[in-house]
């Protein structure tokens, strides 16, 4: 029998066997949260979603933290991103309430035995919170009738994550709830997606929804496609904030005033003279130069030789290469002395290094905290097929698509038109190489979006912001004040 034939087999055999009862796990828990004494239930288990016929499909998990109330409190849904992300990073990071600690300063996290610590910081005093690991990732899988591509997708993603909810809101009687999305990265791109399908499918309103490092248009944070003139522009910003970080540019202005000029040169100077291409004056070009040198702190013959054009993959390997270091994408402020000095870019993420600290903190968390003592294998990394087999295309399958940029913008835009109330709050670290903050601005300042509806806030930070510990707190307090205010019942 072949590989292709047993897998079928197991997935005919997966179809036949009756579907067990969802398994969960509950806990009862106390705590003070910005000075506030609660006591909180904790359901980590599976949400079973359903086809039309009623069978079950998928299994997802989550870990619940609902405070013992009789009032409608908010609930927020959060997931971090990938795809193919488990909740680890926002569950231990930031929005849980116990976290792991790690250096503040971007030095290496060490081994085990790491610190967990509570977190009376997080927002448990004005919402709920659902953190959800989808299809593919932590204990969440394909069930009964459901195969597991059948989640995988962008448009299949989105539409799972809605049905979760609307499941979630109908089993826990919350339909009155003040209900609020929270993403990471490509968690931001679903976000906006499922608010869509939330809308139109289930006639469900969002009041707010947070981005924690954007990303909803991919031209703006793709910057390893040689003839994508926007990531030579939205990097720009990203790259000054890591080389002032590095001291590799004259710091005579204060950092804020810097970026701004950075950003300012990206779109008046830099974005039409690119657009002008070998019709560019030399005169014009080696001003350009020198002002790119500037804002990078890399030398006038590399930017002579990549023709004005940064790659920020690259520029993580070139910034700091006389000393053989890299620095980190997810978070720059992150560095590695690497094997290979003459590489063009890193051949791995210095901030990769927090990885297992987070692992190791959830699985201890999980069986000494919540008591969940499951033999399931949880996936984080996630399921080896997902990235091979994940669907970008928004159009159903075997319909006709002309490859275009990911882009979830337009659904945002649409939400924020049928919900005049719905307000986004973005946060954004100035050392994320990943999803850069000036490409946040650059996305959601265009798609017919009101500037009214969008709120930016700024930590330094990367990616993963929370690592530093006072953007972690800040991220915390804006949130905090972010649904306290989309909360408000109006009469």
């Amino acid at each position: 029998m072949s590989a292709q034939e047993a897998d079928h087999a197991a997935e005919q055999e997966q179809t036949e066997q009756p579907v067990p009862e969802p398994t969960r796990f509950s806990s009862q828990h106390k705590g003070t949260f910005n000075g506030e004494r609660l006591n909180y239930t904790v359901d980590a288990g599976e949400t079973y979603l359903r086809n039309a016929e009623g069978e079950p499909t998928a299994a997802i998990f989550s870990f619940d933290y609902v405070v013992d109330s009789k009032q409608q409190r908010p609930v927020t849904f959060i997931w971090n991103g990938g795809p193919g992300s488990s909740s680890t990073w926002l569950h231990m990071g930031a929005y849980g309430p116990k976290r792991i600690v790690v250096p503040s300063d971007a030095e290496h996290p060490g081994v085990a035995p790491y610190t967990i610590k509570d977190a009376p910081e997080t927002i448990l005093d004005v919402t709920d919170m659902v953190f959800v690991d989808p299809v593919g990732t932590g204990f969440s899988r394909a069930i009964g009738k459901g195969k597991k591509e059948d989640f995988w997708g962008l448009t299949e993603d989105a539409n799972s994550m809605a049905a979760l909810i609307a499941a979630w809101l109908t089993e826990n009687n919350r339909w009155n709830s003040p209900l609020f999305l929270l993403g990471e990265s490509f968690g931001t791109t679903r976000a906006a997606a499922v608010a869509k399908v939330l809308r139109e499918d289930y006639v469900i309103n969002v009041n707010g929804i947070v981005f924690v490092s954007q990303a909803l248009d991919y031209q703006g944070s793709t910057p390893y496609v040689d003839d994508n003139i926007i990531s030579y522009i939205t990097y720009i910003p990203t790259m000054a904030a890591t080389a002032w970080y590095h001291g590799k540019v004259e710091q005579s202005d204060d950092f804020e005033t810097f970026i701004q000029e950075s950003r300012e040169f990206a779109t008046q100077e830099l974005l039409p003279a690119l657009f002008q291409g070998n019709l560019l004056s030399d005169d014009r070009r080696a001003e350009l130069v020198s002002e790119l040198q500037r804002f990078t702190g890399l030398s006038k013959e590399y930017i002579e030789r990549v023709d004005l054009r940064i790659n920020a993959f690259r520029f993580a390997k070139e910034l700091k290469r006389e000393e053989g270091i890299a620095v980190g994408l997810l978070d720059s402020r992150y560095t590695l002395d690497e094997r290979d000095d003459v590489a063009p870019r890193p051949g791995e993420d210095a901030a990769g290094a927090i990885s297992p600290a987070y692992k190791a903190s959830l699985m201890h968390y999980m069986r000494n905290d919540l008591g969940v003592d499951w033999n399931r294998p949880y996936l984080n990394p996630a399921d080896p097929e997902l990235s091979g087999k994940w669907r970008w295309s928004p159009r159903p399958k075997g319909s006709s698509w002309e490859p275009h940029y990911v882009n979830t913008a337009p659904d945002l835009a649409a939400v924020l038109r049928s919900n005049p109330s719905l307000k986004v709050m973005v946060g954004s670290g100035y050392y994320d190489l990943i999803t850069p903050f000036f490409d946040a601005e650059y996305t959601l300042n265009r798609h017919g979006i009101a500037a009214d509806d969008i709120i930016y806030h700024y930590y330094h930070g990367g990616h993963m912001m929370y690592v530093h510990e006072p953007a972690r707190k800040a991220l915390l307090e804006d949130t905090r004040d972010f649904i306290k205010v989309q909360s408000q019942r109006v009469d």
